[in-house]
């Protein structure tokens, strides 16, 4: 029974894998000697980004062993599960009998099919900023003389090799080899009654597949109308008309507890087919718009919300009228945090407010409005955001007014560029232009010129 239940485990990854776009994404299995906490999978065809990726671990390591394995493959494909593996064929034949065997033996473990590989690349460091310790890169051989300590956290980082076709070894005889320096690490581990978590991931996609596109966008001004992935945007609707959309890669809030800050992704309790939010509270008219995301269990409180407080009004001077994110606020348990984004945050009425990164810390765009609140032990932060709380269509964004500006880093340097080699060239030619010949030249026939010497 066991081994159908992995075998069932990894077909069930490989259809997750094969609905999205599959182009420079790895697979990331974790679990552990003492099992890890459930946590719901991401959505079918969804890579997981950076924060997201951070949040798992996080909730995963809140209760795991924080003696961590990590086997960092070059390359690792869910293709290899299923061509390799015992999900299809003779378990006696698969490359993965004791990574299968672990699975097995551990509680809830976690499978992400699709992690961006630039995240996976950074693993050690998201492992380290989580664990508050620095890697070790070694041997199974060291491994053995270690001594590790269950009480003390460490992050041991085991690099695996791959091998294509075209190699002097199959890729199967390779895989077949790292399987068993997996199961060498893990039975030391056994032996020293040690605690422990693992990690099995790679730097990068051992196949490319073509991407799928999830929607056809039309050219010119609807580029920037809607910012969809594979998730829908939240809607309100207000007498059965849409009013307020709201789309987001990532929604995280953090706060600063025991001299660290704590992290919980809201995106998958947002968005998708296994949302839980509640928009109760919300509502809009003329000139106000209010959508309050109600959640349940973020950080431990019991009730949370998040909420976008948004106006309209016309402005003389620009003579037409222009919608602002007033305020964003975290309600929890009673208590409120509130930061003022109006500064930053603003679009014509008839446009959504698109922008690639929103939060409160590091290029702050969202500002504690008041000391007397929390607000500085919150963070917030929203990635591809993107807000319409006014003038919507149908289910679809209005063009969107992005909060890049004109002058880009990239245009800045051209422009100084330009400017610097203009210099050099208006340098060059007021010097040619100071050249002067001599108004008498020497006559070789006749005297010499002589020039009369002062003391």
């Amino acid at each position: 029974m066991a081994n159908v239940n992995c075998r069932i485990v990894f077909a069930f990854m490989f259809s997750v894998f094969s609905l999205g776009k599959c182009n420079e994404q790895v697979p990331l299995i974790m679990w552990s000697s003492e099992g890890l906490p459930s946590q719901s999978p991401p959505a079918a065809g969804h890579a997981v980004s950076s924060g997201e990726l951070e949040s798992y671990l996080s909730s995963a390591l809140s209760s795991a062993p924080h003696n961590l394995l990590l086997f960092l493959q070059d390359k690792l494909s869910v293709d290899d599960f299923t061509m390799y593996g015992g999900v299809f064929g003779n378990k006696q034949d698969s490359a993965f009998t004791n990574l299968e065997g672990a699975l097995q033996a551990s509680s809830s473990p976690l499978f992400l099919p699709a992690v961006d590989s630039a995240t996976a690349s950074a693993l050690p460091a998201l492992l380290q900023e989580q664990l508050d310790t620095s890697p070790l890169y070694l041997e199974p051989e060291t491994l053995a003389q270690l001594r590790l300590n269950a009480s003390v956290a460490a992050l041991l980082v085991i690099r695996l090799p791959y091998s294509s076709s075209s190699d002097m070894m199959s890729a199967k005889e390779v895989l077949s080899g790292n399987d068993e320096v997996i199961g060498q690490v893990l039975n030391i581990m056994t032996a020293q009654a040690v605690p422990y978590t693992a990690v099995y991931s790679a730097l990068r996609p051992s196949r490319v597949i073509e991407d799928v596109s999830f929607a056809v966008h039309s050219v010119g001004r609807s580029l920037l109308q809607s910012s969809r992935g594979p998730y829908p945007p939240v809607e309100f609707k207000e007498r059965d008309s849409t009013c307020i959309l709201m789309w987001a890669e990532n929604l995280s809030v953090s706060q600063f507890r025991s001299g660290k800050w704590e992290r919980h992704d809201l995106a998958s309790q947002t968005f998708g087919e296994s949302s839980s939010v509640k928009l109760e509270g919300s509502f809009c008219n003329e000139t106000h718009s209010r959508l309050e995301l109600s959640y349940e269990n973020v950080l431990g409180y019991r009730s949370f919300k998040l909420i976008f407080a948004m106006s309209q009004r016309h402005y003389k001077v620009s003579a037409r009228r222009w919608f602002t994110m007033d305020q964003v606020e975290l309600i929890y348990d009673g208590k409120k945090a509130s930061f003022n984004a109006s500064r930053h945050i603003y679009a014509p009425v008839e446009y959504s407010y698109r922008c690639e990164s929103v939060t409160s810390f590091r290029y702050a765009m969202l500002t504690p409005r008041s000391s007397k609140d929390n607000a500085n032990d919150w963070r917030v932060s929203f990635d591809d955001f993107q807000i319409q709380g006014f003038k919507v269509s149908g289910k679809d964004f209005s063009y969107a007014s992005d909060c890049a500006g004109f002058f880009t880093p990239g245009i800045w340097m051209g422009l100084v560029t330009s400017l610097l080699m203009v210099l050099v060239l208006t340098y060059g030619l007021h010097m040619i232009m100071q050249l002067r010949t001599m108004d008498r030249f020497d006559d070789p026939k006749g005297p010499a010129i002589s020039v009369p010497q002062t003391e």
